[in-house]
């Protein structure tokens, strides 16, 4: 029989033992929660999208990429174009690569695609080399001889499609268009005064040409004009031209706006007014963009 003095000794025992069970398992940090939500969007390639700053508008955003501020609003489904966010990335090239709402075809599977017969039932086996035929031809009767002839004959047919080298496989996908030279566009003058201020690409994205006010606007080529308006900040009452997939020329400090976005003009038409909106003095600021990119309009005017 267990004596009293053993059964507390053994209690105590055993409640160190809990007690340092309890310890062990209270020194171990928790194991980390990971929550697993929605993974966030991948970061937008910096070539399509652009992220809105402070002071930009959607119109500066158009023209630093060399696109009509309404495609730009199209693509991002904007209803507004005078509500952007800074910190929002926005679209600047079409979508896919290609021009706005362009369907891509895609072919819907790539397996065999199962013949059947008419009763629904599957389609009878093909037939093999060694099936005895009567010869398409029809013009001589059916014989053993027959049979091995036309053996003969699609043997050697087919020693000689397997001698004839193959033709290169010519692909489908038409080639990409290499972007425009600039000797695609014919350029010239869009005032008659003399330059007071030549291209800097840190200062001055253009060129700026003394004149009178009123004194005409002309277009330096044909094009489209896709922007009308003062919401550029800097540049006045702004005429900008689109002449192809790579060139635009802008217009600014005009006094008088003649034309109207989406409207076609032609070199040497007037479109403007001069004027001094926007700056201290009166004078057109003229720029050309290439792809977006401020140029020196001097190497692409003629020499004067």
């Amino acid at each position: 029989m267990k004596t009293p003095g053993f059964i507390f000794r053994a209690a105590t025992l055993s409640g160190i033992a809990a007690l340092l069970f309890l310890a062990g398992c209270a020194s171990h940090a928790p194991a980390p929660v990971v929550e697993r939500g929605v993974p966030s969007k991948p970061a937008a390639a910096s070539k399509d999208f652009y992220t809105v700053k402070k002071g930009d508008t959607l119109y500066s955003i158009a023209l630093d990429n060399g696109q009509d501020y309404k495609d730009v609003a199209a693509w991002n489904n904007l209803e507004n174009p005078n509500r952007i966010l800074v910190g929002q990335q926005l679209r600047v090239t079409p979508p896919d690569g290609g021009a706005a709402g362009t369907a891509v075809a895609k072919p819907i599977g790539g397996g065999v695609v199962e013949s059947r017969s008419l009763d629904g039932g599957p389609a009878p086996a093909a037939a093999s080399d060694t099936l005895k035929r009567e010869p398409k031809a029809g013009k001589e009767a059916y014989s053993d001889q027959a049979w091995a002839k036309a053996q003969n004959q699609n043997q050697n047919n087919a020693q000689g499609a397997a001698a004839k080298p193959a033709e290169p496989v010519r692909s489908e996908a038409p080639a990409a268009a290499a972007a425009p030279a600039a000797a695609d566009v014919t350029w010239a003058w869009p005032a008659g005064g003399k330059s007071i201020a030549g291209f800097n690409e840190a200062t001055n994205k253009g060129v700026d040409i003394a004149g009178k006010l009123g004194e005409p606007v002309l277009a330096a080529a044909d094009g489209k004009v896709v922007y009308s308006g003062s919401g550029l900040r800097g540049y006045g009452k702004l005429v900008i031209i689109k002449h192809d997939a790579t060139f635009l020329s802008a217009y600014a400090h005009n006094n008088n706006i003649l034309v109207k976005e989406g409207q076609s003009v032609t070199r040497g038409q007037k479109i403007a007014e001069m004027g001094n909106s926007d700056t201290d003095q009166v004078k057109l600021h003229f720029e050309i963009r290439r792809q977006g990119k401020p140029v020196d309009p001097t190497q692409y005017l003629p020499k004067r």
